[in-house]
């Protein structure tokens, strides 16, 4: 558990009315890594975010911070990490300069030690560094949450859904930021609708639905689970039908001289799938792939309808 930078055993949570937030989760992040939790709307994500933020008591469980029981050592547990929320929420009265020497503050950072202008700097902020707060751009205050929950340097960064709503050109400053923070040394979190961008960033990534895990395992390991390919195939005449083969999952007649045909990877290979069209008496003149991501296994694994 001690190599671990979040270790959950067991966790629940009801809240008041019976709902059943979480179940029996079990879950290792380890250190250096970044993770990505995912899920439907309602999973859990915001849950175990907030039990792991000191928002919301736990109903059974044990969880852990970099080594430190949020129960036994909640100061310790706390200092251990930073939490970018999905809400942008702050107080517009402040400059980022002054918010951020603030929250230092708060978390006992000695003034020397402060790097209020270096987060600034690196969210790409210094130059509104004595602006109001309100004054800022919807991206802006994003960068502003982020540089916020690293004031007192955490190893661990949990960011919740931190490009809802954000340009791409944002969005993909903040993941270059992002890949730095980790490449130092941080552990990162990340919950995100944006599958595309778990594909990319997340070493492992774990399922979260019906508040349960249903996988927690490394990236590539997870996208070996698609068993479905897609070959999308012009011909050379015109069709009225698809034509039949034993190897084809599923054809489709887009158009009148391509056929898109999906197939188990593990049965047949693509070749197969094209000598079956030219067995049929069609002459191929294009061919395009299309291999499974995540968002195939994503809700391969979330079609399972909640437990009675």
């Amino acid at each position: 558990m001690s190599d671990a930078a979040i270790s959950i055993r067991g966790l629940s949570k009801t809240y008041a009315g019976g709902k059943q937030a979480l179940t029996d989760v079990s879950l290792d992040v380890p250190r250096g890594q970044i993770l990505g939790l995912l899920g439907p709307n309602g999973a859990g994500k915001s849950t175990t975010i907030n039990i792991l933020a000191g928002l919301v008591n736990k109903s059974a469980g044990q969880v852990s911070i970099w080594g430190f029981d949020i129960d036994e050592h909640p100061r310790n547990a706390k200092r251990a990490i930073g939490i970018v929320p999905q809400e942008i929420v702050f107080d517009p009265f402040f400059t980022p300069f002054e918010m951020l020497e603030i929250y230092a503050g708060l978390y006992g950072v000695p003034k020397k030690q402060r790097r209020s202008m270096e987060l600034l700097r690196a969210v790409h902020l210094e130059d509104k560094a004595n602006a109001w707060a309100r004054s800022l751009s919807g991206g802006m205050k994003r960068r502003l949450l982020v540089a916020k929950a690293l004031v007192h340097n955490p190893p661990v960064l949990v960011l919740d859904e931190p490009t809802a709503g954000v340009d791409v050109e944002l969005r993909q400053q903040l993941w270059a930021y992002v890949r730095e923070l980790n490449a130092a040394g941080t552990t990162v979190v990340l919950t995100t609708h944006y599958l595309e961008e778990a594909e990319e960033l997340c070493d492992r990534i774990a399922i979260i639905n019906h508040g349960r895990v249903v996988t927690n395992q490394p990236t590539c390991e997870l996208l070996a689970m698609a068993q479905e390919k897609a070959v999308s195939v012009t011909v050379d005449r015109d069709l009225t039908a698809p034509p039949a083969a034993p190897c084809f999952e599923k054809i489709e007649l887009k158009g009148e001289r391509t056929l898109v045909i999906t197939y188990s990877k593990t049965k047949v290979n693509a070749g197969e799938v094209l000598a079956a069209l030219q067995s049929a008496g069609l002459g191929i003149v294009d061919v395009s792939t299309h291999d499974p991501d995540l968002e195939d296994v994503f809700l391969n694994l979330t079609r399972t309808p909640a437990a009675a």
